[in-house]
């Protein structure tokens, strides 16, 4: 499905990786949320917003093509054993014409179609970054001591300085002076505000991601197991801009019943 948006923005697409196999939800892309497949709602979201001109699914199994074709969507096939979805996504960049590639991840479709913009326009105006990507402002504790949370450090421009699974950035004085951090955030709430939940959204110029496919893992990116670090660690200039509204990514059953709830209290108000 394509639609155009102003010939002054340069031309942006979506690709949205989508693997069929999934360790906790097998068969995720496909599974049922009101009447659609998951990685449909995903796939309107993005064409939803303003800055894209295409939107393509980039899976390694038929039957997530036949499901986003049959909703109208394009889809292509990509090779299987890709170790993560950056690498899929290179894949079809390699082929298509585009200034900027936006990496939105298959698994989450509540995805705001104006947080996809910002991230395409925080990187299509400034001439030093070569790729972007999304927070949201962490509003509960427990996300800080979560390792599955990754946390990100921005500098006085906006560019991402930092990166982890860890506390940052960490509030040294406070944790002298209460202990720990857990007893830190519980006698200062306002400690929260310190700290951004990174969210899986990227944009890349074209040509950048078809270089940053190609370098070694950096010994940051090993450790911490996080992708972006191998920019990071290079130099990359990383726009940050917040997120429109919360995301919530399907990793659970618990995480799918949510979106269910949430998408049918939705479907009720619009019918």
């Amino acid at each position: 499905m394509i639609h155009t948006g102003s010939n002054s923005q340069p031309k942006a697409v979506a690709v949205i990786p989508a693997r069929y196999s999934s360790t906790r939800l097998p068969g995720k892309p496909l599974l049922n949320i009101g009447g659609k497949p998951l990685i449909v709602w995903v796939a309107q979201r993005a064409c939803a917003a303003s800055t894209i001109s295409r939107t393509i699914v980039a899976t390694d199994d038929p039957r997530i093509v036949d499901a986003v074709n049959a909703a109208g969507f394009d889809a292509m096939i990509t090779r299987a054993d890709h170790p993560s979805g950056t690498d899929r996504i290179a894949e079809v960049a390699h082929n298509l014409r585009a200034d900027i590639i936006v990496n939105v991840q298959g698994d989450e479709p509540l995805i705001d179609p104006v947080t996809i913009d910002r991230a395409v326009k925080a990187l299509a105006e400034d001439p030093d970054a070569q790729m972007s990507t999304t927070y949201e402002p962490i509003t509960d504790a427990s996300e800080v001591l979560n390792h599955s949370v990754v946390k990100v450090t921005i500098d006085e421009h906006g560019y991402a300085n930092g990166f982890s699974r860890k506390p940052i950035s960490f509030p040294n004085q406070a944790v002298e002076k209460y202990g720990s951090i857990e007893a830190a955030l519980g006698a200062e709430p306002a400690l929260l505000f310190s700290f951004r939940k990174h969210t899986g959204l990227y944009a890349y110029r074209r040509e950048f991601l078809l270089q940053f496919a190609r370098w070694p893992q950096s010994e940051n990116e090993r450790k911490e197991s996080l992708e972006q670090l191998r920019a990071l660690d290079r130099g990359v200039k990383i726009s940050v801009v917040e997120a429109a509204s919360p995301s919530i990514g399907v990793d659970t059953a618990e995480d799918l019943e949510r979106v269910r709830a949430i998408i049918e209290r939705e479907m009720k108000v619009t019918a």
